[in-house]
């Protein structure tokens, strides 16, 4: 399944992830799923939240950058080696990963979140 995931580009400083949480919290969107990468300099700070296109124009509007960028993802059971099998289909078919993380969820089910440059194809894959 293709999952909209929500990027917002921040200084990487002390206390600048918090007006972002603020932000969509005051606002009543859930963060579901959060992934921050960084670099010496700046960050991304990723997620999943209840309104992704609400949140965006929110953030937006108080100064944030941000993107909304399609992930593949999909749902395997939440137990070791199952990673390893959707990973397994893909470097058999050749499909890069930018990167990846995943989330566990109360439901014995994981969803694992994938950028790749070959979306669709990897979602015809994973299904």
């Amino acid at each position: 399944m293709i999952i909209n995931q929500l990027a917002v580009y921040s200084q990487n400083e002390v206390g600048k992830l918090l007006p972002i949480i603020k932000t969509l919290g005051s606002n009543g969107i859930n963060i579901e799923s959060l992934n921050i990468a960084d670099t010496a300099e700046y960050g991304i700070v990723r997620m999943l939240t209840s309104d992704n296109e609400k949140a965006q124009k929110i953030l937006q509007e108080k100064g944030f950058i941000s993107t909304i960028t399609s992930l593949v993802g999909v749902e395997v059971a939440d137990e070791a080696g199952e990673l390893s099998k959707t990973l397994e289909k893909l470097a058999a078919n050749k499909i890069d990963i930018e990167y990846i993380y995943s989330y566990s969820r109360k439901d014995g089910k994981a969803l694992i979140l994938i950028k790749t440059e070959k979306i669709k194809e990897a979602e015809d894959l994973l299904k």
